[in-house]
């Protein structure tokens, strides 16, 4: 009798939560670990070793890490992006030497899809690619480059998307739905990476409709992640608005619609909600269903770099958001970060 009960709890169990614990999947937003443009000012001491260090017993509990890099990694590429006042000019170029800071935390997947990653032309994507490849580091993102690795025997693909030049267009739906449909017939799992939506300290919040920033459409949301999840993804991980945001359940795949900025050296805002810096750690069933999961709080500190947030301000916050956003998903997040399937 009591083997029966248990064997009844587990399979309770199996149908609220889509399967048992396959893999966990790391995920941060933006990273960009000190630029010397315009001049070296801008680089952080020790190369940035110390940066992500806060992190890295979180990153270890993971099996694949996840994150967006935002800006080259590169040494000799001459500026691309026009700029009439290079002390005003947001353009970023990270050092190649600092590869061994991705290393060390454990990188296993980069999003290249971005409107930074164009900063210094062609020749930075080029070396930056290089650099990621010599590592060990998949990426995807620019047009043509998807990333496939794996991990417990199953496949797992990434495709990025962004509004800018030369990266998979998240403004073009069906072609994206038709890269993801591509996709999932090669791989076990597929996870969608976009930068997205509109920035700062007023966009905290996923509207319906295409977003927009200086001009430049930014991606409809919502639309956007429903449609590659029902072409095939497992998880969609966005970042772009420097501020997180909400997370919603849709077709039992989670949607995280923004991890903010989570070490960014130097050139970024980091007052208020702009120095929060999650780390989502999500369990997936093997069939890419959500299961459960986590929202570490971190929080950036001086120019960048992170420490612990023992007041959990991120996670808070994006708990808040997704109460506020998408008051009938089907998942919760406490004060402390758990997110789990409400029950019925």
């Amino acid at each position: 009798m009591k083997k029966l009960i248990l064997f009844l709890l587990f399979a309770i169990s199996l149908s609220l939560f889509g399967g048992e614990r396959f893999i966990t999947i790391g995920a941060v937003g933006d990273i960009m670990l000190g630029t010397n443009y315009p001049d070296e000012s801008y680089l952080p001491e020790k190369d940035g070793s110390n940066l992500m260090r806060a992190a890295y017993k979180y990153f270890k509990k993971v099996d694949v890490l996840f994150g967006n890099l935002e800006g080259p990694l590169a040494d000799n590429a001459p500026l691309h992006k026009k700029c009439s006042n290079p002390k005003n000019c947001y353009a970023f170029k990270t050092p190649t030497t600092y590869i061994k800071n991705y290393i060390e935390a454990g990188f296993h997947l980069l999003n290249l899809a971005n409107n930074h990653s164009g900063d210094f032309g062609e020749e930075g994507r080029v070396e930056t690619k290089a650099t990621l490849e010599k590592a060990g580091i998949a990426y995807s993102g620019i047009i043509g480059d998807i990333a496939i690795i794996e991990k417990k025997g199953k496949k797992i693909g990434m495709i990025g998307f962004a509004p800018n030049w030369g990266t998979y267009s998240i403004n073009n739906i069906p072609e994206a739905s038709k890269l993801v449909k591509e996709l999932s017939k090669k791989v076990d799992i597929v996870i969608v990476s976009f930068h997205g939506g509109a920035e700062g300290k007023n966009a905290s919040n996923v509207v319906d409709g295409m977003e927009n920033y200086l001009g430049e459409n930014r991606g409809d949301l919502k639309k956007f992640t429903h449609e590659v999840i029902d072409a095939g993804a497992d998880i969609v991980i966005g970042h772009g608005p420097h501020v997180p945001r909400g997370t919603e359940i849709y077709k039992n795949r989670l949607i995280l619609y923004s991890l903010g900025n989570f070490t960014t050296y130097g050139r970024f805002s980091l007052k208020g909600k702009a120095g929060y810096a999650p780390f989502a750690m999500i369990d997936l069933a093997e069939d890419g269903s959500f299961v459960s999961g986590e929202i570490v709080s971190f929080k950036q500190i001086g120019r960048g770099g992170i420490e612990f947030d023992s007041n959990h301000s991120a996670a808070k916050e994006i708990s808040r958001l997704t109460k506020e956003d998408f008051p009938n998903t089907e998942i919760s997040i406490s004060n402390s970060g758990k997110i789990s399937k409400k029950t019925k």
